[in-house]
Order: structure tokens, then sequence, then C-alpha cells
């Protein structure tokens, strides 16, 4: 019979209904039952795309034996982490504070009151990996709880207690770092580069597309500086990199999440929303800053992908795709020589020699030794080298290359495809809408002009209600009371958006998503915003977000959201938003410049001239002058295209002349004479 978790929406609630396991939702009802019969509470936190949360759901949570421990002995909560990211955050400070890592699964113990007392995260079978066996450590918990009551209860409340100075424990305000400290960071990045294979550090090794962006905005400030070329030379190095490494789907476009190796060879496979999002905007910007047409395929390949394999009929984007398949991580993007021979017959020999494909294969998978001389697909080999190794022109070895890709595309379409988490998330999908917008603008693809805005009014219809944002939907239900990261996401995507249409309400729905993070979310005392709003469902820890994750810091992105904010407005005082997160962390960017990437681009939005493009006129009379502007990578530019010039403080006294359109840049307050063709606008934007 399944369990409760059969009445969830969360695809990876629903993986776990059938287990034995007498599961929870997280909810009331687990803690009341855990109060009634004084049992301790057994949490359990992953994610639908998690491959080691399914090796432990198979050993250990559809074991009947070991179900029947955690029923008998603990009332067992388990969670979808892009659900709750909120419950995971709090309860992942304790595992990082008790066991000095953290991970997915994450497994803790608490009381019934939510202390934790015991935490870790995968936990095998039987001991092993200098890990205690589930069951012996199940067993051992509960003697405890039973034997050494108080021993245990004072242990949960130490550890609260000093998760709690943590979290309050966030420097006050001070003075917002400066230029030089960005310079700085670059020589950081720099310290820890791959000179070889771009990336920062060694294997596993992470896409980091906001420390990467940061650096882009570094060389739009310091183009002809040595720092400013340093920052552009990691940038191109790491991307391209990436993109002809195994960790990009060289069939059918998308980023896995990160490289178990430091080549960006072998990836871990699940492709996840918000890093393909992320990363289709710094190919983009990019392509601005190089005019390299490869840069751009990417992004085309990137959000066709999400197009194609992401989207939900009504506009929103799914969470991720698993990276298992039959219950084999990578088995459906894999491949072995033999396979591709049978597919591209009389050009096998160029096809392997292309992908990198050998008989021994470059995959191992440590679960399954008998899957040999299987190969995670690269395009790296040399171009010349083909040439002369099969004595055909270059656009010969193209055209072979690329007709055998479709044709090993329409293969693997066959194989049996990794699980789709189907959930719809606000916050990724507010990633999801600044990449469509841009890579709208930018490249003028109407399908990503219509995927952006059907995407808006999808969350608007969706998840906005009597102003307030859900954090979650799926099969038409709006769930979770959202979060600082969905206000703020969604409202950078906006911007974006309004950068694309000129749509004044875009704007306004933005400015009413800052205002409710400033009443809100904002720590009045202490400076900074918390990821949770105040009237939010009270948990152990309310924490705020400053060092970047696999997404911007909610800290991070509220001072872009409001900086962005207070240039279309006018406003000053939001501005000063920005600068005080920025002061807060000011003594420690230096320290793990990694982990703050969007702040860093706050200080260098702060330190950048206040500079406005206003293009005014008839929509079919202004495009050219917006195209004009889109081959530019202007990343601190407030871009207000506009028919009635009304609405916004920068469009005072720019009204169109007659049916031609005119181009307003002004810089700190310093106007510019409008330029009346785009060659002029082109020259005033230097």
């Amino acid at each position: 019979m399944p369990n409760r978790l059969a009445n969830e929406t969360s695809p990876y609630l629903l993986q776990h209904a059938g287990n034995p396991v007498d599961w929870y939702p997280w909810g009331d009802e687990a803690f009341e039952k855990a109060r009634s019969e004084d049992k301790p509470i057994l949490l359990s936190v992953g994610y639908s795309s998690c491959h080691w949360c399914h090796v432990m759901a198979h050993e250990s949570f559809e074991d009947r034996t070991t179900a029947a421990l955690m029923n008998d002995y603990f009332v067992n909560i388990k969670v979808d982490r892009e659900e709750r990211p909120d419950v995971d955050s709090v309860y992942m400070t304790a595992v990082q504070a008790l066991t000095g890592s953290g991970g997915w699964p994450m497994t803790v113990f608490l009381t019934p009151s939510g202390r934790p007392f015991y935490a870790g995260t995968y936990f095998p079978p039987d001991d092993g990996h200098g890990r205690p066996g589930f069951g012996r450590l199940l067993s051992f918990l509960h003697e405890k709880w039973i034997s050494a009551r108080e021993e245990v209860l004072s242990s949960a409340e130490t550890i609260s207690h000093h998760l709690k100075l943590a979290a309050e424990r966030v420097p006050g305000p001070g003075e917002a770092p400066s230029h030089q400290t960005a310079n700085r960071a670059v020589e950081l990045f720099g310290e820890a580069f791959d000179m070889e294979w771009g990336g920062f550090g060694a294997a596993p090794k992470f896409p980091s597309p906001s420390n990467l962006a940061f650096l882009l905005s570094v060389h739009a400030r310091e183009k002809e500086s040595e720092v400013g070329q340093s920052a552009l030379d990691m940038v191109v190095h790491t991307l391209r990199a990436m993109a002809t490494g195994g960790m990009y789907d060289q069939l059918g476009g998308g980023f896995s999440r990160y490289s178990v190796d430091g080549e960006w060879m072998v990836p871990h496979f699940e492709k996840m929303l918000y890093d393909n999002a992320q990363l289709a905007r710094v190919y983009l910007n990019a392509y601005q800053v190089t005019k390299d047409e490869g840069f751009a395929r990417i992004v085309r390949e990137t959000l066709d992908f999400l197009l194609e394999e992401m989207r939900d009929d009504e506009g929103g984007f799914y969470a991720a795709l698993d990276a298992d398949s039959e219950g084999i991580e990578g088995k459906y993007y894999v491949w072995t020589a033999e396979e591709i021979r049978e597919v591209a017959g009389d050009d096998a020999q160029l096809v392997l020699a292309w992908y990198g494909v050998t008989r021994d294969g470059n995959f191992r998978d440590p679960h399954n030794p008998e899957l040999v001389g299987r190969n995670v697909l690269s395009a790296r080999a040399n171009l010349e080298d083909l040439v002369m190794r099969f004595s055909v022109p270059p656009e010969t070895v193209l055209e072979r290359v690329e007709a055998a890709a479709e044709a090993m595309l329409a293969v693997r379409a066959k194989r049996v495809p990794p699980a789709l988490d189907d959930k719809v998330l606000t916050s990724w999908n507010g990633l999801a809408m600044a990449a469509f917008a841009e890579a709208g603008r930018v490249l003028g693809e109407v399908r990503y002009q219509v995927a952006a805005a059907e995407l808006a009014a999808f969350i608007r219809s969706s998840a906005w209600r009597e102003g307030r944002l859900s954090h979650t939907w799926k099969a038409g239900q709006a769930k979770v009371e959202g979060m600082l990261d969905d206000y703020c996401f969604v409202g950078l995507g906006l911007v974006e958006l309004f950068k694309l249409t000129g749509d004044m309400a875009l704007l306004e729905w933005a400015r009413e998503l800052w205002e409710a993070v400033l009443s809100r979310f904002r720590d009045v005392e202490g400076g900074g915003f918390f990821e949770t709003p105040a009237d939010s469902e009270p948990l152990l820890l309310r924490q705020k977000a400053f060092f970047d994750a696999a997404t911007p810091s909610g800290n991070g992105a509220a001072a872009l959201l409001g900086l962005w904010l207070g240039r279309y407005y006018g406003r000053n005082d939001w501005e000063l938003q920005a600068e005080e997160v920025a002061g807060q962390v000011a003594d420690h960017l230096l320290r793990a410049v990694a982990g703050f990437g969007t702040i860093l681009q706050v200080i260098e939005f702060l330190a950048a001239p206040g500079r406005e493009l206003v293009i005014v006129g008839p929509p079919e009379r202004r495009v050219a002058f917006e195209d004009a502007a889109a081959t530019r990578f202007l990343p601190w530019t407030a871009i207000a295209p506009t028919a009635d010039a009304d609405g916004l403080p920068m469009f005072e006294g720019r009204e169109p002349s007659g049916d031609a359109a005119l181009a307003y840049v002004c810089e700190n307050m310093m106007c510019l004479m409008p330029a009346r063709t785009p060659e002029e606008l082109v020259a005033l934007l230097g």
C-alpha cells in the first residue's frame, strides 16, 4: 500500500510513496505524532535527480527490515529540498556544523521539537566507507533515546543554541567595497584558475556561472587593462572547454550539473534548469564580447533543449532531468564504438574520431563494472587533423558529423530516458525568464522572446496571488510560501523582459516584488535579507544567504534587483540596500571569492557609472536601434525602449520625433545629443 507521500505533488516524494517506510511529508501532523508517541524524528532530505538519494532509497528505504526499524523507532519525514529549500537550508547548516561537510541525501535525527542531535548524509546498509551501517545506526540512536534521554536532549539544545548564535553572527553594515576589491578578486580567481582546462580548482568542477558573469563584467569596465584581459581570458577558456567536453550534451544540447574530473569530460549527468538558464546567459554575454559564433550556437542549443525537453504545456519549465536511466547513471547518454559504427556506417571512423570515442571507453560506473567500453561524447578533435586524415575538406567533415549526430540523436531517443522532475519552481523559472528574454533581445530569436513572455504570464497566473508568490507549482496546484529567491529571481527576469519589450506593466510588477522583499524579508535591525518572509512558518533558524550555491545568493540577488529598480525609478534609497548587502560581507569577500560571485557583481554595479539608454518611437522604427544596442555587452546599463516616453523619470523630456525613433544615452546625470541612426548610437555607446 502506498504511504502518505502518495498524496503529494513533488516527484521526489512520489518516488518514495511505495516504500514500506511510514513516511510523512513535512508538517504539523508528523511533529504532533512524534510528541504524542514520544519518538524522535528521522528527517530525510533529497531531490529527484540525486543519484545517491536513489542508492540509499534502494538499499534502505525499500528494504522491509530497515523500514521496520524506522517505523518502530522514529517518526519519518521525507522532504524534497527543491520544494522546501528553507527546511533544507536549516538542517544542512546543522549537518555541516556536526560533520564538517554536507550533501544529499541528508539524514538528520531530531527531537520532537525539531532540534537536531545527530546528522549525516548517505549511510550504507552495512558498515563501510567509514560510515556505520544504517540499520545499526538506527538501533544505536533508539537505544540512546531510551537510555540516555537527558544526554540526547541536552546535546540537541546545545547544538540548536550554537546554530542560532551562528545565524545571528552576520556582520553589521560596513562600507561597500570598491573596484579595487573587485580587481583583487580577479587576481585571486587567477590563482585558482586551471590554465589547461579552465575553471577553478580541482575535480569535481562546477560551472559557477555567477563567477564567470562577474569576470565578464570586470572586462566590460577594464577592456584595455591587464586585469580586464585576464578576466576575459579565464571566461573564454572555461566556456570553450566546457562546451567541447562531455559535461555538455554534444547531441541534444544542455549542460549536466558538474564534471567529476578536472577536464569537463565525465559529468554527473543530471540536467538542472538553473544551470542551463544561467550558463545560457554567460555564453550569450561572451558572444556579445567576442563575436564568437560558437558561443551563440551553445546558447541556441541550450535554450532549444529547455524548450523541447523541459517545458510545461502552460509555459513554465520543469526542474530537472535525472542522472540515471534504468538505474544506471548516464546510461542514456553514453555510447560504445560499435553502437556508433552501426549508426554512422561508412563515416564511422570519422565520427568516432570527432567525438573522441574509443573501444575501451572513457566512462566507468563503479556500481556496474560490466558496463565497459562506454564513452561520454566530446568535441575536441582538431578539424585540420581530420581534414588531413580523411582527405576531405572541412565543410565535408562538419556535414558528415552533423548528419551522424542527427541519426545518433534519433537512436538515443528510443532508449529509456532519464526521469523528469516535472514540478515548476518559481525561482528557477525566474532565472529561465531572464535567459530567454536576454537571448531574444540579443539574438533576435522570436521563439525565445515568446517563451519569455509566456513564462511571465504563466508565473503571474499560476504562482501570484494577492501580492504573494508561491514557490512551486505542479498539475495546476501552487504550493509553499514564496521565498526570497522566488521574489528576486522573478523580479530580475522581469527587468530583462522589460529591456526586450518596454512594457511598463512588467517593470511595475518587478517593483511590486521588490517592495514585498523590503516589507517581508528585510532585517531592519541587522541589515540584509532573510531567506523566508517574516510571517512564514517558524523554523529552527531564520537564515540569510550571502554565499552563492548553485544559484545566486538571496542577498546578492536582492541587491541586484534593488539596484536595477533604483536606477529605473530614480530611487537612491533602493540602491542603498545594495550597498548595505555588499558592506555586510566586505571583510569576507577576498577570503572566499569563489562563493561571492553575485555580490561581486553587485560591487561592479555599484561602482559603475549610472548609465541609461532610452530608445523612443514606434516599435518598427526602434528595432534597428535596439538591434544595434544588443550587439554590445552593457552589463549595468538601464535599457528602456518605449513608444510614448511615459512612466519613468528617465523618459521625461524624451518624446518621439514624429514617426522617427531616437536613442538617448546618459551617464552620471549627463546626457549626450540623441542618436538619430543606429550607427550614431553605436558610436555613443563606445
